[in-house]
């Protein structure tokens, strides 16, 4: 079970969050550090800041090609910039493209999206703050506010960066004086927990990270008969696009094309113009790479015969704002000769509508946990229901459907997160996606239900994600009548182990909220019954094993109860446990002796009876065991109903290895709920759903749980 320190954590954080920590202007600081508590320590004392919590070092590097004892990383040295450079810059007269300029990583993902960060001063400065500078109480230490999974956290990094040959191994500005570029990748590093976690990935993350915007990918292989009008439109609200050439094999990676365009690179989109070409208009596109050096050689590039042929004017503005690494082309080669275009809408705006309607947001925060929520996909009807499932209701439709169809626009954004962390323990990317299921109207209006496996069995999803990928988020645009929905996400495979965030933007009003069982216990009134009720087949057997005293102690309940489990040759069990016999004890014993009576005992053998049919109904395959999700159904057939949360807390502490749940498992789980949902009932005895308890009732309870 999770530890109280554990549960405590996630407690507090849920608070944290309802107050508004994680939003931009109040950051969540990562890791505990605080910049300006840190910073004013190191210039009280006159030392310079060393990370204690992402120490210079072979670890921070990375695990594998970055490793130890790689080739790539004999000969680093960690220096700072002064050690660098005569006079350190963080910023030079403003951030730009070129400030970015890539290493020896394979980041260029993250790069184009930093590349397309520094068009937009604003956003820039959201994740580049103001105020930084190694002149003015320099101190060795900066930093940067990232966009993490729904909640901004502010970063901090010592000024330590690795070295090969006197220069920086990663990222650097064209301007060899200036950093910022240099330490926001190692933020962004720290965050992943290493440079090498970093290698490989899609703009979108960067994307979304430095803007906590939502990202969309095109295949132009499939391209909207409309693509220029949303690429022109997103640029004009200051989206982030990517673009990129998909590898066939592992020999395209960084293959050079015959006009000199990098496969499987990661370019950034940064301006989009219609020039009067010999009579017609001809659109370009300009795209930048953050390499710095290689460029496009066709139609358009620098230099090309194209621009002698437009009016000189437009010429003029066209190239005056190249820079090192950028170019332009017409926007039928780009068509031609990139795969993949990703745009980050910030705000998130109408994608494809000319007018700036806002959408409305809803964050969903979720996990997926072996044998309690991680289900799979629709190709496993056995586990898809355990999934969490959570509920929209689109209200009214929109204004503009388009055509005669009424309907809803809505986007869905599935994220997995810390995946890049797993990395240095053999871990990756999960494939994800998720499906749209009209809500049944027993259902309607209503948030305290579970869908269960038979109507997943009977009903079509109306909507899915067209993928299930290996990728951070995916993400689709969806429209369907007003109505009520669930969306179920899921990873393709079940018993995979993430947390994810949820995001829904609807264009018109809706309510969003998970769909969870409402916790609840139908607890029968405690039997009343006298010895007299007692048959004396039983008062025998009672007599000879509580022998003198007619009272059965912990131990001995423990001997009667596998004595008599031993005979039941279809259940597999491991015996009850002295704890789980003390659990079932601290529930019947009413004087206070630890010990139980006849009367208790009774009361007790005709619960384990009752739980022994119930049981055996949902041990379908008559193992002798009960697999995890069956237990959902067990519980609720004894009258208790758990949510997400509470589940995964009953599968960590009584289901085994394999997922299953023996015979004594289950009782042990009962009697603790039980006991549990009990004690609550007698400190909120008018029903009110909240107990006031003091420090003494609470460790009485805890104590004896």
């Amino acid at each position: 079970m999770m530890p109280f320190g554990g549960m405590a954590a996630r407690l507090q954080r849920d608070r944290l969050r309802a107050e508004g920590v994680g939003q931009h202007n109040n950051a969540i600081k990562y890791l505990g550090q605080d910049y300006e508590a840190l910073k004013q320590e190191c210039i009280e004392s006159g030392t310079l800041f060393r990370d204690p919590q992402f120490p210079a070092g072979p670890s921070a590097l990375g695990f594998k090609e970055l490793g130890p004892h790689s080739s790539k990383t004999r000969g680093v040295e960690w220096k700072r910039p002064s050690e660098l450079v005569d006079d350190p810059q963080f910023i030079v007269g403003g951030a730009t493209r070129t400030d970015i300029c890539q290493g020896a990583l394979g980041d260029c993902w993250l790069l184009a999206a930093i590349g397309s960060l520094t068009l937009n001063e604003e956003l820039l400065h959201r994740v580049v703050p103001h105020g930084q500078s190694f002149q003015e109480d320099y101190a060795g230490i900066f930093h940067f506010q990232i966009w993490q999974f729904g909640e901004w956290v502010d970063v901090v990094v010592d000024d330590q960066l690795p070295t090969k040959d006197g220069e920086l191994l990663f990222v650097h500005s064209a301007e060899c004086t200036e950093f910022w570029s240099a330490l926001l990748e190692k933020a962004y590093a720290k965050l992943n927990g290493c440079y090498e976690a970093l290698s490989g990935g899609s703009t979108t993350e960067g994307f979304e990270d430095f803007t906590g915007g939502v990202a969309e990918m095109y295949d132009l292989k499939r391209p909207p008969r409309n693509m220029g009008h949303i690429i022109r439109k997103a640029l004009e609200r200051g989206s982030l696009l990517g673009c990129s050439i998909d590898i066939t094999s592992a020999f395209d990676m960084e293959a050079v094309t015959f006009k000199k365009l990098v496969k499987g690179h990661a370019y950034s989109v940064t301006a989009f113009r219609e020039v009067n070409y010999r009579g017609q208009q001809e659109q370009l596109i300009r795209i930048r790479n953050p390499w710095g050096q290689v460029e496009w050689t066709g139609a358009w590039s620098d230099g090309s015969s194209e621009w002698n042929n437009i009016d000189p004017s437009d010429r003029e503005e066209l190239q005056l704002k190249m820079e090192d690494g950028e170019f332009w082309m017409s926007f039928r080669d780009f068509m031609r000769e990139f795969s993949r275009l990703e745009i980050c809408n910030l705000t998130p705006d109408a994608l494809t509508k000319d007018e700036l309607s806002r959408w409305h947001t809803q964050v969903f925060e979720g996990t997926w946990r072996r044998g309690s929520t991680a289900g799979g996909c629709r190709n496993h009807p056995a586990t898809f229901w355990i999934n969490p499932q959570f509920k929209i209701k689109l209200l009214e439709e929109d204004d503009d459907p388009g055509d005669d169809e009424v309907a809803c626009s809505f986007l869905v954004a599935l994220m997995q997160k810390h995946r890049r962390r797993e990395r240095r323990v053999g871990g990756d990317m999960h494939t994800i996606g998720f499906a749209v299921y009209e809500v049944p109207e027993e259902a309607q209006g209503s948030q305290n239900v579970h869908l269960k496996k038979d109507f997943f069995l009977r009903n079509q999803s109306r909507a899915r994600s067209e993928t299930f990928i290996n990728l951070r988020e995916v993400s689709n645009q969806i429209r369907l009548p007003p109505g009520e929905y669930i969306i179920v996400p899921s990873t393709f495979e079940p018993h995979k182990e993430a947390d994810f965030v949820l995001r829904v933007f609807t264009e018109k009003q809706s309510d969003t909220a998970e769909l969870d069982e409402e916790i609840s216990a139908d607890l029968a009134d405690e039997e009343q019954i006298t010895e007299d009720d007692i048959e004396d087949g039983f008062k025998n057997m009672f007599q000879q094993l509580a022998g003198e005293d007619m009272e059965i102690s912990v131990f001995e309940l423990r001997t009667i109860l596998n004595r008599v489990i031993a005979r039941h040759k279809d259940l597999k069990t491991d015996g009850f446990s002295l704890d789980s016999c003390r659990n079932m004890v601290n529930l019947m014993d009413k004087d206070g002796s630890a010990r139980l009576g006849l009367v208790e005992f009774q009361i007790l053998w005709n619960k384990i009876r009752n739980w022994l049919t119930i049981f055996r109904q949902h041990d379908l395959d008559k193992s002798g065991t009960m697999s995890s999700y069956e237990m959902r159904l067990a519980l609720e057939a004894a009258g208790f109903k758990l949510n997400n949360k509470l589940q995964q807390v009953v599968v960590a502490r009584y289901a085994d290895a394999d997922m299953g749940v023996d015979f004594d498992n289950f009782v042990c789980c009962l009697v603790k709920l039980e006991a549990m949902f009990r004690f609550f009932y007698s400190m909120d005895p008018e029903g009110t759903g909240t107990a006031v308890m003091n420090l003494s009732e609470w460790l009485l309870l805890t104590m004896c749980g």
